[in-house]
């Protein structure tokens, strides 16, 4: 199932982005971005919605919003130990599909290059490599998706 987030989902959310991206930090030599997140702000804007299992246990957790014509994903992690369930391609799906029903006709995204696994993941969900940039120190790839209403 995945709802909107309320406040008490806010340290279920920050434990769930630690656990998912703290594999990254040697990597990129500092916390990625989705590690500091202000996730009680976006929570408070109605921008963040959590996936549980049939038991109602928090299993990840997805950010987005509207954004110039196309929904952003933002950030989207799965506890380690819910991995390979199917948890992040639902919730990826479920910002599709609320794109679809806003009349967005795409969804953008952006991962870090050191986050490999990302690179080849999105390319399998019909996401396209639209470029590579550096933003707040970070080297970003961004992709994108046109939606089929």
């Amino acid at each position: 199932m995945i709802r909107q987030a309320v406040a008490a989902d806010e340290p279920e959310v920050r434990r769930c982005a630690e656990q998912a991206y703290a594999r990254y930090v040697p990597l990129i030599g500092r916390k990625p971005a989705p590690m500091i997140a202000d996730f009680a702000r976006q929570i408070a804007q109605g921008v963040v919605y959590v996936a549980t299992n049939d038991q109602a246990v928090f299993q990840g957790f997805i950010v987005f919003f509207a954004e110039q014509g196309h929904m952003l994903l933002e950030n989207v992690a799965v506890l380690p130990s819910a991995a390979g369930q199917g948890t992040g391609k639902a919730l990826i799906r479920f910002c599709e599909d609320a794109a679809r029903r806003q009349g967005l006709g795409a969804v953008h995204l952006y991962t870090n290059q050191k986050m490999t696994e990302n690179l080849s993941i999105y390319p399998r969900l019909g996401y396209v490599n639209v470029g590579q940039r550096t933003e707040d120190g970070f080297r970003r790839v961004y992709f994108e998706k046109t939606l089929v209403p």
